[in-house]
Parts: C-alpha cells; structure tokens; sequence
C-alpha cells in the first residue's frame, strides 16, 4: 500500500523524531510510505494533485489536525489522522482552526491520540466521533552509553557535590523553544536548590530559539546557576518506542484494515526504532 504521510517536519523537535519512527514502522510493516513536510504545501488542492499522480496514493496520514490534516480535506482516498497537543492546547483556542479540525476528524477514516487524557479533551472540544478515536499510549526506554559515567556527567555540566550518589536530580528533556519554555521551573528550583543542595535541576536538548536561548542563559546567569551547554558528555540516547501498556494499535494492521491495505499486524508504533541524540544541557 502507498501511502503519503503528512507530518511538521521542523528539525530537532519530538515532531519529527515521530513522524520518523512512524514512518519507519509503516515500511517495516509491508508498505510504502512517503513522508513530505507539511510546510512545502500551500492548500489542500495542491496535495490532491500529488495524491492523484500516476502512480496515486492509496491512503494518508497525518500528524496534527490543523496544520497537516486540513491538506487531506480534498483528497479522494482514505486517511488517518493523529492528534499533536498543539491541536488540543492552541489551536482549539481559536474558532477558525476548530472548525477545521472538526471537518478533519469527520473525514478521517480514523484517529489516534497519545493518551486517554487527549482523547477525552478532542471529544470535549471536537465534535463527538469516540469511536474512530484510537488510544495509543507512548513512552521513552533510555540506554546509558557504555563509558557514561553519572558523576563525570554532572561534574562536566558544572554540579560540584562530593555526595553526587544523594543528589535528587530531576532531568528535563526539551529543546529550548518558546512552546518547552522552561523557565518558571529554572526559577522555582533556583530557589529550591537554595533550600537543599542536594536538588539539582538539568536540562538537555538543543537550543532551537535563539532569544529564548538568550533568555534561558540571563536567567541561569542571574541566579548564580549551571549555564547550558550545546554538547555536554552525554547522558543518554533515547529510544522512543511503545511500552507495554494497555490495549496497544498496532498501526501498521490498523492503516491496513481502516486504509484498505494488507500488512502485518504485529508491529506498533515506534518499535525498537531509536531516537537521535542532540544534547544540551542547563
């Protein structure tokens, strides 16, 4: 089955880092799958046109309801749909975008949401459609790099403490970009770290904005903190697939069966693809 895969593909983001490990897994499962960035189109009509070229797509898919799923309205074969938290965070705010979204998941053969909790806000916000709604719960399995050593890492991002085996560390994963803002929690354990020393704040990813990089390091700067880092010794390397949890989709069988197409049914979504590392650290 061919199918086009819609998805925002700006880089270093969680975004993309899934379209990519979904796409994967739709090919591991016996089909093609085309993945383009929803920023090279301009309207819905234009990927009509690529959908209808010889030889046609068979199905689509595509991540977030409004800014790629509303480039599916026009096509005349089957899609799925699956909700960002962009959907049900911003962009049910504004009326215009909802009633997009709306006409989105009418047309939509099916769709999947990363949790309950999502599932429940689209069918508060959205017009009802429970039933074409799928749940498929994610999460992140970590593998520390054979020479990692926990107490070089932290003294390489500037934790100073002989009784590193007491630290509480708490980790944050996130690029620094406007929407992952990390902030109010850089100035609420500032002031915990003051209290017990032992509680230590740590954030990797890449600096994606410029100014709230700038904004990032003021603040560091300003309270005495560890400044972040562009390559610190790495922690980790993330392997984002699914845990064991509950009922799992298995999406390659599912675009089969809601698409049209035959593939495999044993494969869910992100299995034992891993995740690039770009680390920083604050």
């Amino acid at each position: 089955m061919k199918l086009l895969f819609l998805a925002c593909l700006s880089p270093k983001t969680g975004n993309h880092t899934t379209a990519e490990r979904i796409r994967s897994h739709i090919e591991s499962a016996g089909h093609t799958c085309e993945l383009r960035d929803a920023a090279e189109f301009q309207s819905p009509a234009e990927v009509a046109d690529l959908v209808a070229r010889n030889p046609p797509f068979e199905g689509a898919l595509a991540i977030h309801l409004f800014r790629a799923g509303r480039l599916l309205l026009d096509i005349h074969v089957p899609f799925g749909v699956i909700f960002g938290g962009t959907d049900i965070n911003e962009d049910v705010k504004v009326e215009q975008k909802r009633v997009v979204m709306e006409q989105v998941l009418l047309k939509a053969r099916f769709a999947v949401a990363f949790s309950d909790k999502l599932k429940e806000e689209a069918e508060l916000f959205l017009l009802s459609q429970s039933s074409k709604i799928y749940v498929q719960p994610q999460g992140i399995q970590t593998e520390a790099a054979e020479k990692f050593c926990w107490t070089e890492f932290l003294r390489s991002s500037g934790v100073s403490n002989e009784c590193v085996d007491e630290l509480r560390v708490f980790l944050l994963v996130c690029g620094l970009r406007r929407v992952k803002d990390p902030l109010y929690l850089a100035e609420v354990f500032s002031e915990w770290h003051c209290e017990n020393p032992l509680n230590v704040f740590v954030i990797i990813g890449p600096k994606i904005d410029p100014a709230l990089t700038a904004e990032v390091e003021a603040v560091v700067q300003s309270r005495g903190l560890l400044g972040p880092g562009e390559e610190p010794t790495g922690a980790s390397c993330s392997h984002e697939k699914v845990l064991r949890r509950g009922q799992q989709l298995r999406l390659g069988g599912h675009v089969s069966s809601h698409l049209g197409g035959h593939g495999s049914r044993g494969t869910r979504v992100g299995q034992g693809h891993p995740r690039k590392c770009s680390r920083g650290a604050a």
